[in-house]
């Protein structure tokens, strides 16, 4: 573990915390060290005096993330309930990056504003914006007017749309940076009518996916083109449920871990996996995947840490 950080905070700086719990495939080793800030301008505090060679983590509420079993070395932040306000205006939204995104979506409906993509997207705001998140041809890229972050000296630092680079499932964040919030613009709607699309988007995705699993939603990329604005070209008919199908790994388990048998480009937890168990079925998929159809998957699931030691 590393040296323990000699600042003074407000907020809660937790060491060697498993983080196992904070993840929703359920698996991980320990952080040196957890911070939860109070707020800004405890976060700005803590990273000015954070030793430069010190790495940070920004970590939200684990959707699409496996921790390897060795856990992260230096500092996990995770932003908590000073950083999740949401508020609606003149054609804007603004959010917490620890707002949830389908609390974000139904705010901005329930205010007459359509960002109504956001509400199958499971994770919070601060994450969306970092990988550029989008469903039913709708991105983060799409919406987002200017973001806010700390950056690793500490500084607060607003970004546009342009700064943050979008492209497909990514921005050119630096490493360390720590969203605080967002803004979006988003077009008028009439609430009944953007809650109705909402619920109907539910349904949809309850149909076809393993929602009542524990999953961190789709595990590879789909095998299509992208544009330079970060969009999936969804005329492009390959989809990586398709090919992980035709190479015989719909089902597929590996230790605790399996290939959902409803949606196959979905990684699940089934019967307290590790990490290692995850990662390595998603290793396998992808080299059945190539010997079938010479197609390279790229995994959409962020794997960070250390593997256990041996």
């Amino acid at each position: 573990m590393a040296q323990p950080p000699e600042i003074e905070v407000r907020g809660k700086l937790t060491p060697n915390r498993p983080l196992d719990g904070l993840t929703w495939l359920r698996v991980g080793g320990p952080a040196d060290w957890l911070f939860q800030p109070a707020d800004e301008a405890d976060l700005c505090h803590f990273l000015s005096e954070l030793a430069p060679d010190v790495p940070v983590f920004p970590m939200g509420v684990g959707s699409n993330l496996i921790v390897r079993d060795g856990g992260i070395r230096g500092v996990v932040i995770r932003l908590g309930r000073r950083f999740n306000a949401i508020s609606c205006a003149d054609g804007m939204v603004v959010a917490g990056a620890a707002a949830l995104d389908s609390m974000v979506a139904r705010k901005a409906a329930d205010a007459g504003l359509n960002l109504t993509f956001l509400r199958t997207i499971p994770g919070a705001i601060g994450g969306a914006v970092r990988m550029n998140a989008g469903c039913y041809g709708s991105y983060v890229a799409d919406h987002l007017v200017d973001a806010v972050a700390v950056s690793r000296t500490g500084e607060v630092v607003t970004l546009d749309a342009g700064a943050l680079a979008f492209a497909y499932r990514s921005t050119q964040l630096p490493p360390g940076w720590v969203l605080t919030r967002a803004r979006f613009h988003a077009e008028p709607g009439v609430p009944e009518e953007l809650h109705a699309t909402m619920e109907a988007q539910l349904s949809r995705r309850d149909a076809t996916q393993p929602t009542k699993d524990r999953s961190a939603g789709s595990t590879f990329r789909n095998p299509a083109g992208f544009s330079s604005t970060g969009r999936d070209d969804d005329t492009h008919e390959l989809k990586a449920w398709k090919v992980i199908d035709e190479a015989g790994m719909r089902g597929a388990r590996l230790g605790g871990a399996q290939m959902s048998e409803r949606h196959s480009n979905f990684l699940l937890n089934a019967d307290h996996a590790t990490a290692r168990d995850l990662e390595g079925l998603g290793e396998l998929v992808r080299k059945k995947v190539y010997q079938n159809s010479g197609i390279q998957l790229e995994w959409e699931i962020m794997r960070v840490g250390e593997p256990a030691p041996e």
